[in-house]
């Protein structure tokens, strides 16, 4: 049974679904702004707000954990322009807004968003 385990698996093994998440969190940071699923949109959200709360420590170790996850040049954006943006916020750094479904396939898409 699958109680208390609501993470997504989205068709992936963990390793695939780990790269999945730290490029949708990679490519939010440099943009700002993306388009996707409205499940995926769910799922990068907590990602996102974790890295950005690690990010505004400003220690050596907690850069070395972010590049990690999203690369080099969005850790240079993570710590130094948004994590000084949000300094003063606790959480709810992003937002997260539902659109219509795709389409092609009927997909529910969402724009998730820095707030």
């Amino acid at each position: 049974m699958r109680h208390h385990n609501q993470n997504r698996k989205f068709g992936r093994v963990t390793k695939v679904r780990k790269a999945l998440v730290n490029s949708l969190a990679r490519s939010l940071v440099l943009h700002q702004k993306i388009e996707t699923t409205e499940p995926k949109a769910k799922e990068l959200r907590p990602f996102i707000e974790k890295l950005v709360t690690k990010g505004k420590l400003q220690t050596v170790a907690a850069r070395r954990d972010v590049n990690v996850k999203v690369g080099p040049s969005a850790t240079k954006i993570l710590m130094d322009t948004l994590s000084k943006k949000f300094a003063d916020q606790k959480g709810g750094y992003t937002r997260i807004t539902k659109m219509g479904k795709r389409g092609s396939d009927g997909s529910r898409m969402a724009i998730i968003e820095f707030v």
